[in-house]
């Protein structure tokens, strides 16, 4: 069974080279039937036809050959030209040579290659065209046809054959020229996503390193403050108002150290955990659940669109998380006021966070969760940057919009998952 074909530009210019050849020799094929049979052209037949056929065969070589593993390096890709040229050149001696008004299709091979080559490749390529038509001015085989037949009144053969030419030419050139372009444009939009997902990663390890960093540094003082603590509440034996603050002090310093050893085994385990596929709704409830206890000044109410099926996602406690810092910030913005709607189609589920709030400054829009911006007057922009990036791993993405009924409008998109997959 042949694979896929490959996606480097090499490859995807010699599959259209091989749909231009196909197109192009088709057209000779059907020209020289339709001038020997009705315009009682006088070619050798013989070497005509085979040169056709042999060209269709080495195109069904090609397409064969492009089903290959191997990439098609850019002098196999030169020498396909070559090979075109060469059948070209063939096909003109016997057909009348430069006085062929098909002649000028050596331009053909000549732009593209110009497009898609090596600077030396087209310079290769420029010259075999040349010489070729150079060749065909003294040395062919003539046509009269060609020169002397007149198919309607005032148009002779000749110029109708430039006019077939010119349009065949033409469309050949936009089609080809067109999806190199947007090849190259892809390929340049594919670039800059990975130069961005780059840089975010980058950021990210950055703050996880600070994060580990500065959890290590707090160790020490945090050690120092609990022994000190202990000494001051063992002088304080005739002060029970004293001991009680020192007390409360002293559990304050125990859930810090134990808030940083739990930050470090749950980084460590976060690292060998894999996605847990769950239905979305209950897992949507039960988030917002838990986080109601948490923020009980908020009045929140969800909805969900009425559909048949229960779609089915794929979470870990870093999308959990990144959802409740979503949250947080609509509650920060508008407490007052929260709706969260989950809806869904074959593909994707769509969460979306609506609050009542100021709305999002035009300046900073396009800007939020691509660098550590925030919109808060005390905010650093982290949670929002690290929930872009969490939600971008599992495949989706977060967009924020100003609603026309005013606050802010929070997307979330996620792939959808089937029941038991995990991604």
């Amino acid at each position: 069974m042949l694979q896929p074909l490959p996606l480097s530009t090499p490859n995807r210019n010699l599959v259209r080279l091989t749909i231009v050849r196909g197109i192009t020799w088709t057209g000779f094929l059907a020209a020289i039937i339709f001038g020997i049979e009705v315009l009682q052209f006088q070619l050798h037949v013989l070497p005509v036809i085979s040169i056709i056929v042999a060209m269709g065969l080495f195109n069904i070589a090609t397409w064969w050959r492009l089903g290959r593993p191997r990439a098609v390096t850019d002098t196999e890709y030169l020498l396909h030209w070559l090979i075109d040229i060469a059948g070209l050149s063939l096909l003109f001696y016997y057909t009348g040579g430069s006085t062929n008004p098909f002649i000028t299709y050596l331009l053909v091979p000549l732009a593209i290659a110009a497009s898609t080559l090596p600077w030396s490749y087209a310079w290769i390529i420029a010259f075999a065209a040349t010489a070729s038509y150079t060749f065909m001015m003294i040395f062919y085989e003539p046509v009269p046809q060609l020169t002397n037949s007149t198919i309607i009144q005032g148009v002779q053969l000749h110029t109708l054959g430039m006019w077939l030419n010119f349009i065949l030419s033409g469309g050949l050139l936009t089609y080809f020229i067109f999806k190199m372009a947007q090849t190259l444009r892809r390929r340049d939009m594919t670039l800059s996503r990975t130069r961005e997902a780059a840089l975010r990663n980058e950021q990210i390890l950055a703050v996880a390193t600070q994060a580990a960093g500065t959890a290590h540094e707090l160790g020490t003082p945090l050690s120092t403050m609990a022994v000190l603590l202990k000494e001051m509440r063992n002088e304080a034996q005739d002060q029970p108002a004293l001991q009680e603050d020192i007390d409360l002090l002293r559990q304050q310093v125990d859930t810090c150290k134990q808030r940083l050893q739990a930050l470090v085994a749950s980084a460590d385990r976060r690292r060998l955990e894999k996605p847990e596929t769950l239905r979305a709704i209950p897992w949507l409830e039960s988030l917002i659940q838990r986080w109601l206890v948490l923020r009980p000044d908020v009045q929140h109410r969800l909805e969900i669109q009425d559909k048949r099926g229960q779609p089915w996602i794929a979470v870990d406690t870093t999308l959990e998380q990144a959802m409740i810092n979503l949250l947080n910030n609509a509650a920060d913005a508008s407490p007052e006021s929260i709706v969260t709607r989950l809806d869904w189609d074959a593909e994707e589920i769509v969460i979306d966070i609506q609050d009542h709030g100021p709305g999002i400054p035009m300046s900073i829009a396009d800007q939020l969760g691509d660098t550590f911006i925030s919109t808060k007057s005390k905010g650093m922009g982290i949670g929002l940057f690290l929930t872009h990036a969490t939600v971008n791993r599992f495949g989706g993405g977060v967009s924020l919009y100003n609603h026309e009924e005013g606050g802010t409008l929070t997307e979330v998109k996620l792939p959808r998952v089937p029941a038991g997959e995990s991604v």
